[in-house]
């Protein structure tokens, strides 16, 4: 009956984890939209409820904290609850990245945009994608799935190269976009640390599964 109870907690605890994976992925899409769209209201919005996921860690970590305490795990069970705490952890940094990015818009405001945002909503797509697929991985404990996850890291780090490249070339061709450039770098910036999150996601769940570091 004990263990019974124990795994439907420590369900319970998964099902609240991907509930958190799943505002912070929304947070991501509308940052970015919002920044493409010129949409302040909307980049006020993703700043308000990156409380929700920062209250989602507090709620998640003090009920793993309660369970270890309580159910007294081992082995297993205790190395998936703390890969639990530091998954949240995780996701709390890409909310507050999302919310960095939200709060771009909010600085450029209605002022032109100096191009059309391309590289940026396909980084932004490809970080959303290894949130998501980091969080099934780590459900599945699928050390495969996780390794090719980690391995898109390398497409995100090449579109923000463009994407510096590119903006470095506005700004040396017209003064007047510095600002607005800078801003724009920042943003790549932020979602490439999104992508660092869900590849120390991905590399936390291979150690888990097969005992082996290994770095992407």
């Amino acid at each position: 009956m004990a263990r019974r109870s124990f795994d439907e907690e420590l369900n319970a605890l998964k099902e609240e984890m991907l509930k958190m994976g799943s505002y912070v992925e929304e947070a991501i899409h509308k940052a970015v939209k919002s920044l493409a769209e010129q949409d302040v209201e909307l980049a006020v919005e993703v700043c308000e409820k990156d409380e929700r996921i920062d209250e989602y860690e507090v709620l998640i970590e003090e009920k793993c904290i309660r369970l270890i305490a309580l159910q007294q795990p081992v082995a297993k069970d205790l190395r998936t609850i703390g890969m639990i705490i530091k998954i949240i952890t995780d996701l709390e940094r890409i909310g507050d990245n999302a919310c960095n990015i939200a709060r771009i818009t909010q600085k450029i405001g209605k002022e032109p945009l100096i191009k059309p945002l391309i590289d940026i909503p396909r980084m932004a797509d490809l970080a959303c994608e290894m949130v998501h697929q980091s969080l099934n991985a780590f459900v599945n404990q699928d050390p495969e799935l996780a390794r090719e996850i980690a391995r898109k890291d390398d497409e995100v780090d090449i579109l923000n190269a463009q994407i510096f490249r590119e903006l470095l070339t506005f700004m040396m061709a017209d003064p007047s976009t510095i600002n607005q450039s800078t801003y724009l770098l920042f943003v790549g910036r932020y979602l490439e640390r999104i992508a660092d999150h869900a590849t120390n996601i991905c590399e936390r769940i291979i150690y888990m599964t097969t005992g082996q570091r290994e770095s992407f």
